[in-house]
C-alpha cells in the first residue's frame, strides 16, 4: 500500500505540472453520493475544478454534499436517475439554467444485482436501461452544452473490462462490433435488443453472450461500443470519449471486496480526465489502474 500511496502522490504532483484547468472547468459525475463517484467529485474539487454532483437518492446525494462541504470543499449537487428519461431531461434543464457550460461528464452510474459469484439475469432491463441507455441519453441532452475549445471537452464512460469484446462468444456479433469504421448506434441497440429477446425466452446462456455477470456485461459491452461510436464520429471536433475500467474496486457493487480502494480508481480516473489537450486520445479503453499511457482501443 505504501508504494501505491507514493505512485498517486506521484501521479498527482505530475498532474499539477500539466493543469490547464480552472475554477470555470465544470465537470459533472453521476452516480456519486458514494463509492468511486464520490472519490472522483473529492478529488476534482480538490484540484480546483467546479463540480457537480449527482445522485439518484437525494437523501443520499444531499449527505454526501454535506460531507464534502464540511472539509471545505465547494460542490454542487443535483438529483439525477440515469434510467429515468424525466430526470435526465429535468437535470440538463437545471444545469443550463444554472452554467454557461460543460467541460467533463464521468458517466459512473450504474447497477448489478449480482453479488460476486451470481450471475441472474432477472434484472436485466434495468441492468441495461440504467448502464448503457442511461449514459446513452444523458450524453445525448447534454452534448449541446459541451465546451469544444482548445482544451477539449472530456467524456469519461466507468465502464468495465467484463464488457470487452473478448468476452463475447457470438462471433456473429463480435464481427460487427469489430467494423469500427461502420458501427452503428442502431445496431448497438439491436444488440441489446437481441439479449434481452434471449432472456425473455429463456435462451441467453446459448447464445454467446459474456458468462460472468451477463447482463451487466452486455450493458459495458454497449457502453464500450457506443464510446467507440461517438469517439469515431467526433474525432478532431473538440471532444474526446473514452472509457475506464478501474479494476476490481472495493465498493457497494463488489461488496466490499476488491484489490483497489474506490480512493485509488478515482485518483486514476481523475489524471485520465484531466490529461493535457496534447496528450488526450479518443476512442480508448484505459484498463485497471493502469498508468494512462497504457490503454488499448476499446
Amino acid at each position: 500500500m505504501a508504494s501505491r500511496q507514493s505512485e498517486l502522490s506521484s501521479s498527482c504532483s505530475t498532474l499539477l505540472k500539466s493543469r490547464w484547468w480552472s475554477k470555470e472547468t465544470v465537470a459533472i459525475v453521476t452516480g456519486a453520493n458514494k463509492g468511486i463517484g464520490f472519490a472522483l467529485v473529492k478529488r476534482m474539487a480538490e484540484l480546483g475544478l467546479t463540480v457537480v454532483l449527482t445522485a439518484r437518492d437525494n437523501t443520499r446525494g444531499m449527505e454526501a454534499v454535506e460531507s464534502l462541504r464540511k472539509l471545505g470543499l465547494s460542490i454542487y449537487y443535483h438529483q439525477l436517475d440515469v434510467s429515468d428519461t424525466s430526470s435526465i431531461k429535468t437535470f440538463a434543464s437545471w444545469f443550463a439554467k444554472n452554467f454557461t457550460g460543460l467541460d467533463i461528464l464521468v458517466n459512473n452510474a450504474a447497477v448489478s444485482f449480482n453479488d460476486i459469484h451470481e450471475n441472474s439475469v432477472e434484472h436485466a432491463e434495468t441492468v441495461i436501461s440504467t448502464n448503457f441507455y442511461g449514459p446513452k441519453r444523458l450524453m445525448e441532452e447534454l452534448w449541446p452544452m459541451f465546451r469544444c475549445s482548445s482544451t477539449v471537452a472530456r467524456i469519461l464512460n466507468v465502464s468495465s473490462r467484463l464488457g470487452l469484446l473478448s468476452k463475447l462468444r457470438n462471433d456473429k456479433l463480435r464481427m460487427i462490433l469489430l467494423a469500427e469504421k461502420s458501427l452503428s448506434e442502431t445496431q448497438i441497440e439491436e444488440m441489446v435488443n437481441l439479449f434481452l429477446e434471449d432472456v425473455k425466452n429463456g435462451t441467453w446462456e446459448t447464445k454467446g453472450w459474456p458468462e460472468l455477470w451477463t447482463d451487466y456485461a452486455v450493458s459495458k459491452l454497449a457502453l464500450n461500443a457506443y464510446s467507440k461510436v461517438l469517439a469515431r464520429d467526433y474525432t478532431g471536433k473538440g471532444i474526446s470519449v473514452n472509457c475506464y475500467c478501474p479494476g476490481f474496486t472495493q465498493t457497494a457493487m463488489t461488496g466490499g471486496k476488491g484489490k483497489y480502494t474506490a480512493e485509488c480508481a478515482a485518483e486514476i480516473g481523475v489524471r485520465l480526465v484531466l490529461l493535457p489537450p496534447e496528450e488526450l486520445p479518443t476512442g480508448k479503453f484505459y484498463l485497471g489502474a493502469n498508468p494512462p499511457n497504457l490503454y488499448s482501443k476499446i
